[in-house]
């Protein structure tokens, strides 16, 4: 059996935030707020285009990228528990050590007030 899978990406409301059901629940404060999670994966989207080189070769540790999706998350005073910061395989889910240039998906947890909150971003 041959599965093959397509990615599209995430719809967004115009401040960056993940269209979802969840969203109903922030209040207008929290869901202008809820715009980090995005922030944060563009934050990695930044390093992994910066650190790509010219000839497509590319070695950036997934550690120095969480790090710095955490502590843009934790800028957010409205974030009250950030649940997890992943970097993984795209192509198997398998956490990675180090980002190269075969594939990348960035997934955050969070909650903003009382509401848990998902967004991921491919590299």
């Amino acid at each position: 059996m041959n599965l093959s899978i397509q990615i599209i990406d995430t719809m967004r409301e115009p401040n960056g935030l993940a269209m979802s059901s969840r969203n109903v629940y922030l209040s207008a404060k929290e869901r202008d707020a809820a715009s980090i999670l995005y922030r944060s994966l563009c934050v990695a989207k930044k390093m992994y285009e910066e650190n790509l080189s010219g000839d497509g070769k590319l070695k950036l540790h997934a550690q120095v990228v969480k790090s710095a999706v955490m502590d843009m998350l934790k800028s957010e005073p409205m974030v009250t528990e950030i649940q997890y910061v992943s970097v993984d395989s795209k192509d198997t889910m398998a956490p990675l050590q180090e980002i190269g240039s075969d594939g990348t998906i960035v997934s955050i947890a969070c909650k903003i007030g009382t509401v848990r909150l998902i967004d991921n971003i491919m590299l």
